[in-house]
């Protein structure tokens, strides 16, 4: 069961959401605000009884950006998905930068919006040992193609091919990725891509060059035919499943 939160001042649009989620055994609305101090006050002190919010950046009382900062610095980590009508680009980018996994324009579809959140929650849940072999193997990979290990690429790419591995529906590097890492190194989306990119520069300098061309498949002699950030990390995820997939 995912127990979501709602924060929107349109109680047409939190109706609508209530009235279909609730006839969903997946998702269930525990609580609605129609503004961000409300919302704050219920989240700092249910934290545990939630897993997700849905809300509007324009809310009154405590606006949207000030409450996704709110919960940033109290440490109350959550599943966001933001729903609204605006559509500036410098409030998206933040947004992604304050751990919101999706930035959804109104109007919408609720089938979409479902799906979106079944997405974010549907993750794969590994052992311990395995996880560590996993990293093992991330780390093997990453060494023969020559990055090294103290740069800060090196970190952000090894995160990044896990996250990717763990969880089949990633597929926004940008919108769901760097944050994510971003978040944790407390540093900006912005920085790990261009430290990942960097780390992928050093690699086309040093690495096996054999191990790269079976990996990405073509020569890597060609400086044009360097894989994007998103290449690089989802071609080694897929390598190491495929090769577990093959031992199991």
């Amino acid at each position: 069961m995912i127990k979501a939160v709602l924060i929107d001042d349109n109680q047409l649009v939190v109706n609508n959401l209530k009235t279909h989620f609730n006839a969903n055994s997946s998702i269930k609305v525990v609580a609605t605000f129609t503004n961000g101090e409300n919302a704050l006050e219920y989240l700092t002190n249910n934290s545990d009884e939630v897993d997700l919010i849905l809300m509007d950046i324009l809310v009154p009382g405590l606006d949207g950006i000030s409450l996704l900062e709110e919960l940033k610095n109290r440490e109350i980590d959550k599943k966001i998905i933001v729903i609204s009508s605006y559509k500036d680009e410098t409030i998206i980018k933040e947004c992604s930068n304050l751990n919101v996994s999706y930035y959804i324009i109104k109007p919408f579809s609720i089938l979409s919006l479902e799906k979106r959140i079944n997405d974010i929650f549907r993750t794969k849940v590994t052992s311990k040992n395995e996880s560590e072999n996993i990293d093992l193997e991330i780390s093997q990979i990453l060494h023969n193609l020559g990055i090294p290990s103290h740069i800060r690429g090196y970190k952000y790419i090894r995160d990044g091919i896990q996250i990717i591995y763990n969880n089949e529906t990633v597929s926004l590097i940008t919108k769901e990725i760097y944050p994510q890492i971003a978040s944790k190194y407390e540093t900006t989306p912005s920085r790990v891509e261009r430290a990942i990119r960097h780390a992928i520069e050093v690699s086309w300098i040093r690495g096996d060059l054999s191990l790269m061309e079976d990996l990405f498949g073509f020569s890597v002699s060609c400086d044009k035919a360097k894989p994007t950030n998103s290449e690089f990390l989802s071609t080694i995820a897929d390598r190491i499943k495929m090769d577990r997939n093959i031992k199991a």
